[in-house]
């Protein structure tokens, strides 16, 4: 008898830790985390391990408790849509209550970390967390615009990780943040377009205009266009102590015609197919283009 109830133990310690896992999106809070240490060892002279574990720590809780906060809104729209009707909230499986206090300890925790490191860090924390659940989230049902509202949250940590090693938030963070801010724009219009026809049934309004048209995709290449010249601008030294060698901005201008390229063909074919490739494409030229900028600094 002891045994029975010892597996069902596990199995109901394991099924917790899986819908965790999926509240607080572990995969999306670690490419965050990735963004914000990308940020700090592009401008910390000597690395501190404190502030690394700290940074690390502190964005995961940050991103997690955005995520969860997100998925108590919109429980009864995700209930609506295959991609998230098996979410832990709309099945039931967790309780609001639950999935908010874990929200709320990790928005403490979250930004008591960030203010361990400093008080600029702790602030861009708390803005972030506001911005995406309190605005972004809200404006979802409401409006095409609420891209650019959630591109803001989107764009803090790589931005993050620079005020954390400099306690500064100067043209080099700001250039950071711009960076990210305009790669979100064919990224998520490119998951727009996959999840269209899911997002209408929600009432979300997730593609320019809200229609899944040309202009859209025109959209999508100019975004595209504008995130390439920001990404290379630090070749021209006018970014403070945030500069590249010229073979990195060709470098990174490549791989973000791979993008472009994509945004093209989605352009002449119109088909998921082609959405998924830019969606693909970019996920990959995010994580790319701040190892690059990385390795670059490092051979200066």
């Amino acid at each position: 008898m002891n045994s029975i109830s010892g597996i069902e133990n596990k199995s109901t310690i394991k099924n917790f830790v899986t819908d965790f896992k999926q509240l607080t999106k572990v995969g999306l809070s670690l490419s965050v985390v990735f963004s914000s240490i990308a940020g700090y060892l592009l401008a910390a002279e000597i690395v501190d391990v404190l502030i690394f574990i700290q940074l690390a720590i502190g964005g995961y809780f940050m991103v997690g408790a955005s995520n969860a906060f997100n998925q108590v809104i919109e429980k009864d729209t995700d209930s609506l849509m295959k991609r998230t009707m098996n979410r832990p909230l709309p099945t039931g499986r967790m309780s609001v209550s639950t999935a908010l206090t874990i929200a709320f300890s990790f928005t403490i925790l979250g930004i008591a970390i960030l203010y361990n490191i400093n008080a600029k860090s702790a602030l861009f924390g708390a803005i972030s967390i506001f911005l995406y659940t309190s605005v972004y989230t809200p404006l979802k049902s409401v409006t095409p615009l609420a891209v650019f509202v959630g591109a803001i949250p989107g764009a803090i940590p790589f931005m993050l990780g620079w005020v954390a090693a400099t306690n500064q938030f100067g043209i080099e963070a700001g250039f950071l943040f711009l960076i990210q801010f305009f790669w979100q724009f064919p990224h998520f219009w490119a998951i727009g377009w996959l999840q269209f026809e899911e997002y209408q049934k929600a009432g979300f309004n997730m593609l320019p205009m809200n229609k899944k048209d040309k202009g859209a995709i025109k959209q999508i290449i100019f975004y595209t266009i504008i995130m390439i010249l920001v990404s290379i601008t630090p070749v021209l030294k006018v970014t403070g102590a945030f500069y590249i060698f010229p073979a990195t901005a060709v470098i990174i201008a490549l791989a973000g015609g791979s993008m472009l390229y994509y945004g093209v063909q989605l352009y002449k074919t119109a088909s998921n197919v082609e959405a998924r490739k830019l969606m693909l494409s970019s996920v990959i030229y995010i994580t790319l283009v701040q190892v690059i900028y990385v390795i670059d600094k490092f051979l200066h």
